[in-house]
């Protein structure tokens, strides 16, 4: 499966762009976008356009017009989620539709999956906190997304270790064994770069096709 050319999506705070991978019987769509750092090449976004398009989910990448515009720094959220939603209208899918990414962009998709008419919640490393600040909780954040959410986060993350998060039924936790914010693992957790990029990408499949194509299915299936 190859990515389609950059598509320019046009928002209200310039040119995003917008990087497909194609299933070719796709079961589901999975929309992502990236950080406040970093743009859609990203190693656990990347991994997931590499892989998930082989098992019937296609990968959206949504590149910020921050970002594409080549600045450094992120806009305010609320411009997050503005490109976010066109990028989201200009997929128009038929499959179900997941609504994700990492850091600053899980937190724009937990505030617009439910209205961009999604069926799941994606967050990669989502930044619970500001690092060393605990009390600065996004929980409701996460929460407020109303839809089955999977949180992916690495055991190092300074802006939300596994712990910090309670037990909840409104949403999945797995665990990057070793890793950080960026999913970059520690020499001692016995764990490659390789294998933590596993650990992302099959705990997103199973959970795609277990809460959302399997939901999906059961919603409309005969009575």
């Amino acid at each position: 499966m190859s990515a389609t050319d950059p598509r320019p999506i046009a928002t209200p705070y310039g040119e995003g762009r917008l990087v497909v991978d194609r299933a070719r019987r796709p079961i589901a769509t999975l929309l992502l976008s990236h950080g406040a750092g970093n743009g859609i090449d990203t190693r656990d976004l990347a991994a997931l356009a590499a892989a998930l398009p082989r098992n019937g989910i296609t990968v959206a990448r949504f590149e910020q017009p921050w970002r594409t515009a080549g600045r450094k720094v992120a806009t305010a959220p609320a411009t997050l989620d503005v490109g976010l939603t066109a990028a989201a209208n200009a997929l128009r899918t038929r499959t179900p539709l997941v609504v994700g990414g990492r850091s600053a962009g899980a937190r724009s998709a937990a505030r617009c999956a439910r209205m961009l008419g999604a069926s799941g919640c994606l967050a990669l490393s989502f930044p619970l906190h500001p690092p060393g600040k605990p009390e600065r909780s996004r929980l409701e954040e996460l929460l407020g997304a109303g839809l089955p959410t999977l949180v992916v986060q690495g055991e190092r993350d300074p802006m939300g270790r596994p712990e910090e998060f309670p037990e909840d039924p409104r949403f999945d936790l797995t665990v990057v064994p070793g890793a950080d914010h960026g999913f970059a693992v520690a020499r001692s957790a016995g764990l490659t770069e390789a294998e933590a990029m596993e650990v992302v990408v099959e705990a997103t499949l199973e959970w795609v096709v277990r809460e959302v194509v399997g939901a999906d299915a059961g919603n409309h299936s005969p009575t």
